[in-house]
């Protein structure tokens, strides 16, 4: 009585089967998004944990070197290996810093093939220079000095803090870390276009190491700040530090394309670096600065310091005393000395418990030695008989008061800590998701600032946006703080091909932010999703298998607490509970067993001591040198690079075998423990195959690198070289 159609019983049973497999693709692929999604972000932890600590380890160094600097006695060989770093000695004016960078006599051959400058520079001459970098020629050093020098004197004529508008008609780009990777530059350049009147730039820090063109990338931006000086802004990252140079690969760099005028570049780099500007303010509402901000960071104090003081960041001002005329000036000497160091002596060996912002500052960049729990008295009578420090005709006078201050000290050190204070969290500084101001631990230097100092912060100085850099992120940039703070990262491909994409934000007179993204690599167009995060995550597990190795003691040591009967045998539970007590990066070691264990486990218990063998790819056979002494060096391979470095004074890339001896003595005065002659002995014999009495800085590190291939990330952490030589050791040079 209808006219209905029914439908065979057939059609209902392939329906169902058919909204079954649907639902089962969907299930896998869901899963296949959430696996491929914790891989790249246990892949970008492991990447950010090794760089912070890389960071911190290069902090705490610098501390302990800065203390001997202070506390060894002027003629110690120690004192005389690392001083050429600290510069105390270098006091010269303008005028004479002028005269040693004078680059006229330095002749450009006839064979040279390389971009000519003139100053004033014209846009044909930076638009040359622009494309001789992209076909990878190199600038002469004669026009290296006479461009860096022309900086030099504009940058000394430029405020603290920028002050740009957007005059209702025009853009303002804004560029985070670019880090020596001049692809991205040029790939900026392309999308956006090259800085002119119509096209202002503001570049946040943050331009050299880690990348491979980091002085062609500088030299690119300071041509273009020298031939628009009101258009493209230049702030101070904390890359922009000589000392954290030395560390991340610019100083090598720089060195290795330059040799024969390559200090001078250096030294003049470092001068120029001390007077970028700190912040730059757009209309009056946006403030671009590299790191961040803390409960005391104060624009009106920033605005007034003399910020080339303040050639690292890393290192406090050193303070100053004055002199009495009451007593006799030997004994007051010594007497001053000794006060001197129990005080100092005082925070460093009893630390305060972190609480206040400002007892942060004294903790994590001066102690590192919080981990050396020795009494007072102890320490006192140990560096009587190391360092002679004391008089022995006053050490009856003398009374341990270690938490008196000194009367002596200079009234402007209070105002000198403050203002330092201010540069160390404006570069250093991180933004954090939950409420207050506490201690960057992670890196060592700066804070975690939350929303409410934000929020605070903003509404003090009557703005609406804070665009920061300095952190790495996965979309090249970011915003929290209720929108209120924006991470701009500009390094596509940071830590490998495909790890993360670059980004730059464009403001209009609106001043709403208009982001744009990109990956300044053809490869990772030509890998799909899988095969770019295979590859990252590939060369993160090889980095971190290098980290294991590295610390295989102190993990054999976690290990044994739960093998109580000495099997050799852990469950997983434990091997990973065992591995976070050690490494304390704060991975997923029960996921991330399955790509770090390969080597057989019965009844759900690991071998650790097979599990070690497996771990190193590529471990040299170095079974007749003492393995304490092999594993200190895997351990603290960057740190003794960097010691290695310093210690190279005239950076020729080799030390003898006296220098090689003291590097080790430093070593195991920094890391409290005892290395032996015989051991140091047997490693240089080894090392110093040619028996020419010299070593080779780059094959000997070459040598103890565990990985079969460099990740992006080690790579830029050993990239050292020293720094250039006193002007002292100069004065015989016929061009000075």
């Amino acid at each position: 009585m209808g006219c209905g159609v029914t439908k065979p019983a057939h059609f209902h049973k392939q329906s169902t089967k058919a909204k079954k497999a649907a639902v089962l693709i969907q299930i896998w692929y869901r899963q296949y998004v959430a696996r491929t999604e914790m891989r790249c972000r246990y892949t970008w932890h492991i990447f950010q944990s090794i760089e912070y600590s890389g960071e911190q380890a290069q902090i705490k160094l610098y501390n302990f070197l800065g203390y001997l600097m202070d506390n060894f006695t002027p003629s110690s060989q120690e004192r005389n290996l690392i001083s050429h770093i600290f510069r105390e000695n270098e006091v010269c004016q303008d005028a004479e810093w002028e005269r040693y960078f004078c680059y006229k006599n330095i002749e450009v051959p006839d064979i040279y093939s390389g971009p000519h400058l003139t100053f004033p520079l014209t846009v044909e001459q930076v638009a040359g220079l622009v494309e001789a970098f992209r076909n990878k020629k190199q600038l002469h050093s004669r026009y290296v000095l006479q461009l860096l020098l022309e900086m030099w004197k504009l940058l000394r004529m430029l405020p603290n803090i920028n002050r740009v508008s957007t005059c209702h008609s025009k853009e303002i780009t804004i560029c985070g870390d670019l880090h020596g990777q001049l692809d991205d530059l040029l790939l900026i350049f392309y999308k956006n276009g090259m800085p002119s009147l119509e096209k202002p730039y503001v570049f946040n820090g943050d331009f050299v190491d880690r990348g491979k063109d980091s002085i062609e990338l500088v030299l690119i931006l300071f041509s273009f700040q020298l031939l628009y000086p009101g258009e493209v802004h230049l702030n101070r990252g904390n890359h922009e530090d000589h000392i954290v140079n030395l560390r991340y690969g610019f100083t090598k760099e720089v060195l290795t394309k330059y040799r024969l005028h390559g200090n001078r570049i250096l030294k003049l780099l470092q001068k120029i670096f001390s007077w970028l500007p700190l912040a730059t303010v757009i209309d009056q509402k946006v403030l671009v600065l590299h790191g961040g901000i803390s409960n005391s960071t104060d624009l009106s104090v920033l605005a007034k310091l003399d910020r080339h003081k303040y050639e690292s960041a890393l290192r406090p001002p050193k303070k100053t005393q004055k002199s009495l005329t009451e007593i006799d000036s030997d004994t007051d000497d010594d007497v001053w000395s000794i006060n001197k160091f129990l005080n100092r002596r005082a925070s460093l060996t009893y630390p305060k418990t972190l609480g206040s912002h400002n007892s942060f500052h004294n903790r994590s960049l001066q102690d590192f030695s919080d981990r050396i729990k020795i009494n007072m008295n102890d320490e006192l009578e140990s560096q009587k008989q190391n360092f002679h420090i004391f008089n022995p005709s006053l050490q009856k006078d003398l009374a341990p008061s270690a938490s008196s201050d000194s009367p002596l000290e200079s009234t402007d050190t209070d105002d000198a800590d403050e203002e330092w204070k201010q540069i160390l969290d404006l570069l250093w500084s991180d933004p954090m998701s939950q409420e207050g101001c506490i201690p960057n631990e992670v890196r060592g230097g700066g804070c975690y600032w939350g929303p409410n100092i934000t929020e605070d912060f903003l509404n003090k100085h009557n703005l609406q946006l804070l665009i920061r850099s300095h952190e790495c992120k996965q979309d090249g940039y970011e915003f929290c703080h209720n929108r209120k703070v924006l991470t701009l990262f500009s390094a596509s491909n940071y830590y490998d091909v495909g790890s993360n994409r670059g980004a730059y934000v464009k403001l209009g007179p609106d001043l709403v932010p208009y982001l744009i993204q990109y990956q300044a690599s053809s490869m990772t167009r030509e890998l799909t999703v899988t095969q770019s995060v295979g590859r990252t995550e590939h060369s993160a597990l090889n980095v971190l298998r290098e980290q294991l190795f590295a610390h295989r003691s102190d993990l054999i040591c976690a290990f044994q607490k739960f093998d109580k009967e000495n099997t050799g045998l852990v469950s997983m539970n434990d091997w990973a509970a065992a591995v976070e007590s050690v490494m304390r990066l704060g991975l997923p070691w029960r996921m991330l067993r399955f790509q770090l264990i390969t080597c057989k486990a019965s009844d759900n218990m690991l071998n650790y001591h097979d599990w070690f063998n497996e771990l190193a790819i590529n471990r040299p056979n170095m079974d007749h040198i003492d393995q304490s002494l092999l594993e200190t060096l895997y351990h603290h391979r960057s740190t003794l690079e960097t010691i290695f470095r310093i210690v190279d004074t005239d950076n020729s890339g080799f030390i003898s075998m006296e220098d090689f001896w003291q590097t080790w003595k430093l070593l195991s005065v920094y890391l409290k423990m005892e290395i032996t002659d015989e051991a140091v002995s047997d490693l240089a014999i080894t090392i110093d195959s040619n028996h020419d009495g010299s070593i080779d800085i780059d094959e000997f590190m070459e040598a103890f690198r565990l990985t079969d291939k460099k990740s992006r990330l080690e790579r830029g952490r050993s990239m050292f070289m020293g720094t250039a030589t006193d002007l002292t050791k100069l004065e015989g040079d016929p061009n000075i």
